[in-house]
């Protein structure tokens, strides 16, 4: 007879996805546009598509939370095993969280999210009834067309790969080979991107923080920021009573209001303690360089284990046996560690994936991100979310083997491809951080002892396309030191000829 703990594990699981659930559907709500959910049957359907994607993000935030839930649990019993509050805390509960987040991420990256994408760009056949249900069926026949190419697809591949008769028995099971197949190819795509992303995002972090804290007075004088930011106002709102086009009108309002929300961060930037100032930022920029260093140290040591050890290599288990063995060495302080190295490398690939040149545009806006956008950030964070915990066991981040379905990956037992992509992630790491940050010392070293001398900002670079009171075109004079800015703007420049009517 199962015990109690057993027995309460499905509703501790149904319990966590719908707090996973409600925090998704208020993130997605805060970036989304509302004038794609307008009233009537259109507005039905946007929201049966924006729940869609509520769920498959809480998928990929539950596949995020999935390994530092895991290793937190393992110390939790090593540290308290007898305690009664943490019975419902056992292997079964973890093993059916890896279970489900499996299930969820095939069913949300092969049927809700194309479903979803279809759906916004179907009307309906040609000659068929306009309206919901003529979306539906275009959209399910599209998606079965395209189940069966993917499906063609993987059964070829794996013909090819495989020759023995095991192999070719298998291809006919889809339940038990396709799927987990599928999600194969689908996880090492994602595995490539996070060694893609996450040495590109670590550079980045280290900008990315100093935009975000206050730097001190030796590396950022925000009095002459602050000064030319005032000043690029002025002129901007000097020259929108002369205009006299509505749409130079728009543009110079749009100009103008960015400008000022700068300032706005600006002062706000200068009214910072000196604590913060000389503080903050030197303590933030230590632990960024101190959990790249520590990730790429292990990510070595992880490389010399795989050549003597064969025990180093990815497997997975069927059987969470949890609250037996530390997996660090350290105890609870090496799991707290790989906890936090986890969520850094997580978010410095996700850094890294909204700052390529290639996916710069998925990036999400608030009020202002439409519903195919949103479906595109959904499936892009699930398919790295997704690579998370193959991802850290493969480096070597963490010694907690993989469960479930997570294990039975093929390329995982490929020594080669482990060594390969050990050695690149820890190459790339250094290449960039080597790239960016002495670049950046250098330039921060080279403005703080030659003083700031800072260029014209962009907005008075721009000729104007109104009129002056005087008639003549507005072209405002070259931004120079503050000291010689004295004197501010004028009008230069010549009348041009009256435009043609």
């Amino acid at each position: 007879m199962p015990t109690l703990p057993t027995l309460l594990c499905p509703q501790i699981c149904a319990l966590l996805f719908a707090s996973l659930y409600i925090l998704c559907h208020f993130i997605i709500t805060h970036f989304k546009k509302h004038t794609d959910f307008t009233a009537g049957k259109r507005a039905g359907a946007a929201g049966a598509r924006l729940e869609l994607c509520t769920f498959t993000l809480a998928v990929a935030l539950g596949a995020v939370l999935l390994l530092p839930f895991s290793i937190i649990s393992n110390e939790v019993l090593l540290s308290f095993p007898q305690n009664y509050y943490i019975q419902w805390l056992n292997g079964s509960l973890i093993h059916g969280l890896w279970n489900l987040v499996f299930l969820f991420s095939n069913m949300s990256l092969v049927f809700l999210m194309p479903f979803a994408y279809f759906f916004t760009e179907s009307e309906g056949f040609a000659g068929s009834k306009k309206g919901i249900m003529a979306r539906v069926y275009e959209t399910s026949v599209v998606l079965l067309l395209l189940t069966l190419l993917v499906l063609g697809m993987v059964w070829v591949a794996s013909a090819i790969v495989g020759n023995d008769a095991a192999s070719r028995q298998s291809l006919y099971d889809l339940w038990e080979y396709y799927l987990p197949y599928l999600y194969s190819c689908i996880s090492l795509f994602g595995v490539l991107l996070l060694l893609l992303c996450t040495p590109f995002g670590l550079s980045i972090m280290f900008t990315v923080t100093g935009k975000l804290l206050v730097k001190p007075r030796l590396l950022e004088d925000l009095d002459e920021q602050l000064s030319c930011t005032r000043f690029e106002e002025a002129a901007v709102s000097h020259r929108i009573p002369s205009c006299w086009l509505n749409l130079d009108m728009e543009m110079l309002w749009e100009q103008f209001f960015a400008i000022r929300s700068k300032r706005r961060k600006l002062e706000l930037r200068h009214r910072a303690s000196p604590w913060q100032r000389n503080l903050g930022y030197p303590l933030a920029m230590l632990g960024l360089l101190a959990l790249t260093g520590i990730s790429v140290l292990i990510v070595c040591f992880h490389v010399l284990e795989l050549l003597l050890d064969d025990a180093a290599m990815p497997r997975g288990i069927q059987d969470a046996s949890l609250g037996q063995v530390s997996f660090s060495i350290f105890g609870s302080f090496g799991a707290a560690l790989q906890v936090v190295l986890i969520f850094y490398l997580m978010v410095s690939s996700v850094v890294g994936f909204y700052s390529s040149p290639l996916f710069t545009r998925l990036l999400p806006e608030r009020q202002d991100t439409p519903l195919t956008k949103i479906i595109g950030n959904c499936v892009s964070l699930l398919v790295l979310s997704s690579a998370l915990p193959v991802f850290s066991r493969t480096l070597g981040i963490t010694r907690f083997d993989l469960l479930g379905d997570f294990g039975r990956f093929n390329w995982l037992g490929n020594f080669y491809i482990v060594f390969l992509y050990n050695m690149g992630f820890a190459g790339l790491t250094t290449l960039c951080l080597v790239k960016r940050v002495s670049w950046a010392v250098q330039a921060e070293l080279i403005r703080a002892f030659e003083g700031p001398v800072l260029p014209c900002p962009e907005s008075l670079h721009t000729p104007s396309l109104c009129h002056s009171a005087g008639g003549h075109w507005f072209s405002p004079p070259t931004l120079r030191p503050l000291g010689s800015l004295i004197g501010g703007l004028g009008v230069q420049g010549t009348s041009p000829p009256p435009p043609a009517a």
